[in-house]
């Protein structure tokens, strides 16, 4: 039995190393392939410098230079990947130089080392030039198909942020090419002041206060309901649960669920609430009411029971106060401004789409 106790916390000794190991290579692997597909954009757009013809060149020498390298080195050096490359260091070539310096000192190989060496030197200049603090240069931390996505986002604020959201979510690509497509940058950007939304791309999304949690509106594309259909509430809950994953990303970051239709009893009058979550951020519960139709006043007095009974009979004395969000097909601002008092910081109607929302509309109001 001994012996089997010994053997059993040997091998998960074992086990932790090989797996740091196996998570270090990976990461290791990445950032040798990310240097080195930046450094084959900075080669080509040198290259492209010197010639005369540009629409000639991006179609002959791209297509031959393809050719070649795929010939030698195999798969992912087809023209477009060599044009995604020329991108990523046109995006980037300003937060090479930390990178670069970096690498240098890990790559045992002398081929590696000087490119990595090289790629330094040709950007300390530049990034001093432009008086460019180390402190505000990134880490290529994500993935090249992360980067691949992000390159084709124009607006740096914007870009930057879902990087940094990436990475601190750990959000797969297709979940960043959703967050994107469902303008995530937008909406947030939407129920903040205008001073705060360039925070936004320095530190990403920061849940420090209620208001940091919410978004102007929620989309829920991917419940799979038309805007046209008829469906009940329960019809729009049990859609909800049937794609928790997806919904929880929609909401964003700190939230864990908690249960739904929660019930409490006031003298013998039950009442239940829709969906349950609490935020390890706020440290407070957030609680769900939905509604298909025009939020109505009778709607709001409803979630201010709901919000009254987590407070007073369900929450620690010290978690914060509880959140309460009305998540309604329509809401009604003259409704809510006199329904609720004037510095509420408690109870919110949030629309939600069904429906991917214009981009370049959300963009406009911004302006």
């Amino acid at each position: 039995m001994a012996k089997n106790l010994v053997r059993k916390k040997l091998f998960q000794s074992v086990k932790v190393v090989i797996a740091a190991a196996q998570q270090n290579v990976v990461r290791n692997v990445n950032t040798t392939m990310l240097i080195t597909y930046f450094e084959i954009g900075r080669m080509i757009v040198e290259d492209k410098k010197q010639g005369n013809e540009r629409a000639l060149y991006a179609d002959e020498t791209l297509k031959n230079l393809s050719v070649d390298l795929t010939q030698e080195f195999g798969r992912g050096y087809s023209k477009s990947n060599l044009e995604y490359m020329t991108l990523f260091y046109e995006t980037y070539q300003n937060r090479i130089a930390s990178i670069a310096q970096t690498l240098s000192g890990q790559f045992e190989n002398k081929e590696q080392k000087r490119i990595a060496q090289t790629v330094s030197g040709q950007f300390k200049d530049d990034v001093q030039s432009k008086k460019t603090s180390s402190k505000n240069l990134f880490s290529f931390n994500l993935t090249w198909s992360h980067y691949v996505q992000l390159i084709k986002i124009k607006n740096e604020d914007e870009r930057n942020f879902y990087e940094i959201e990436s990475q601190a979510n750990n959000w797969t690509v297709r979940e960043l090419q959703r967050q994107y497509n469902a303008s995530v940058y937008e909406r947030i950007a939407l129920s903040k002041n205008k001073n705060k939304v360039k925070q936004l791309s320095k530190r990403g999304q920061i849940v420090a206060q209620t208001t940091d949690a919410l978004k102007s509106h929620y989309v829920l594309e991917f419940l799979g309901l038309k805007e046209e259909e008829a469906y009940t509430e329960n019809d729009l809950e049990t859609a909800i649960i049937n794609k928790l994953e997806h919904f929880m990303l929609e909401l964003g970051k700190g939230f864990l669920f908690e249960g739904r239709q929660r019930r409490f009893t006031f003298e013998g009058d039950s009442f239940f609430v829709d969906l349950v979550f609490y935020n390890r951020l706020l440290k407070c519960f957030v609680i769900f009411d939905l509604k298909i139709g025009k939020l109505t006043h009778q709607d709001i007095g409803q979630m201010q029971m709901y919000v009254n009974y987590y407070d007073r009979k369900i929450k620690q004395p010290k978690e914060n106060k509880t959140i309460g969000i009305i998540l309604c097909k329509e809401e009604n601002k003259t409704v809510i401004e006199f329904t609720l008092p004037e510095k509420n910081k408690q109870i919110f109607a949030k629309e939600y789409k069904a429906i991917l929302p214009t981009k370049a509309a959300l963009a406009k109001q911004l302006l």
